[in-house]
């Protein structure tokens, strides 16, 4: 997701179709939270807003993705992302005969047709491309999409409802585990408090409770590896719904490497006092702010991604960590280069695009630096190239 610079006041008025769909996503979580007693967790909440079937962010049938929808992702920038993670996929993929690729959550398709053409021009083409897609109007729109942009490729695509048993291969997860529920929680003079949502006046309101045993748990743990307890006061997010994923990841891995993306930092990072009111960012039509509890259904929720606490579950799932890295130099040492071999004898509209391009994916300022790649790996192989320099695993 590129970053934006909209804030909250400046956010734009729905249309009216979007208006009536978010009255219809409101109403539906007024009856759960109803049925709850009066209120439930953040966690639940942006399960609703974002998974309701047929109702929420990622399962209508709203846009959400490119000039149009609320956001950007590198895959939706250039094809050179996905052309030169194909790079690396090659290079694992040559490690294991049969291996395939599983691509969870594929959002607009844009990455798996980048991927499917560059392994295709790579002599490297998977069995199989497999995506895991919980929505089915997404998984229609990336059917569209491969039977337009790659139609010689495409009966090589199979989407899945769960994830395979003993897959050997490579994953690739772009901008997955934001957008997995997370919790919020405060840490207070009585206690480390939940945030919880309830109702006022038709309106969803912050409520706060007693943190359950295994929150209070999770961030007892958290505390411990920082140079000293947070302060009073100290609002975070902790995703248990992450560490989960990892392992359900692990369990289906026989043999390969995950390639995880997503803007995210350590823990000491993620913690840091300035931190204090956590990472959560919602985002619509293109404007970023931190209000989660208005127009359900039609935005966006996420928050970075803890890739310390990433690392951990996958060490305690059984992988190794091969590598972490800024997307800068993810792309950098990977490929970027023989990707643009061609480009002083191109014309100068299309020399400038690419330039655009290019900025836009390593410059500090843009996605270079907030966006990182974490490799986990099972089996005897070979890192490719991408983590061989620059690596900051030792600072998780």
């Amino acid at each position: 997701m590129q970053p934006e610079h909209g804030t909250g006041l400046e956010l734009p008025l729905p249309d009216t179709d979007s208006a009536r769909h978010s009255s219809r996503v409101a109403e539906y979580i007024r009856s759960c939270i109803d049925t709850a007693g009066g209120s439930i967790s953040f966690a639940e909440f942006m399960q609703h807003a974002l998974y309701a079937p047929g109702l929420g962010y990622y399962t209508a049938g709203t846009k959400k993705f490119g000039a149009s929808g609320d956001f950007v992702t590198a895959p939706e920038i250039s094809p050179l992302f996905g052309n030169v993670l194909a790079r690396q996929c090659a290079a694992v993929l040559e490690q294991l005969p049969g291996g395939n690729v599983l691509e969870p959550g594929a959002g607009s398709g844009a990455l798996a047709v980048s991927l499917l053409n560059k392994l295709d021009q790579l002599n490297a083409l998977p069995d199989q491309y497999m995506i895991l897609e919980v929505s089915a109007d997404l998984q229609q729109r990336q059917e569209q999409r491969l039977r337009e942009e790659v139609p010689h490729l495409a009966d090589r695509v199979t989407w899945l409802s769960e994830l395979p048993r003993d897959f050997a291969g490579v994953i690739v997860a772009n901008e997955v585990a934001d957008a997995l529920p997370f919790e919020r929680v405060v840490k207070r003079q009585k206690g480390l408090q939940q945030f919880r949502v309830g109702v006022e006046n038709d309106n969803f309101v912050w409520q706060f409770a007693d943190a359950p045993e295994l929150l209070q748990q999770a961030f007892s743990r958290i505390e411990t590896h920082l140079d000293e307890p947070l302060a009073d006061e100290y609002a975070t997010e902790i995703s248990p719904a992450v560490s989960n994923w990892i392992g359900d990841l692990s369990a289906s891995l026989k043999a390969g490497l995950i390639f995880l993306f997503d803007y995210g930092v350590t823990r000491r990072e993620y913690y840091a006092p300035d931190r204090h009111q956590g990472w959560l960012r919602c985002h619509f039509r293109h404007r970023v702010h931190n209000d989660p509890l208005i127009l359900p259904g039609i935005q966006d929720l996420t928050a970075w991604v803890d890739f310390s606490a990433v690392a951990e579950a996958a060490q305690a799932a059984g992988l190794e960590v091969a590598g972490y890295v800024t997307q800068a130099h993810f792309l950098l040492h990977g490929g970027l280069d023989e990707e643009l071999t061609e480009f002083t004898s191109l014309p100068q509209a299309e020399q400038l695009e690419l330039s655009r391009q290019v900025k836009l994916l390593t410059l500090p300022g843009e996605m270079g630096e907030s966006f990182k790649c974490i490799g986990l790996a099972r089996g005897d192989i070979d890192l490719p190239g991408a983590f061989r320099i620059s690596d900051r695993t030792h600072m998780l």
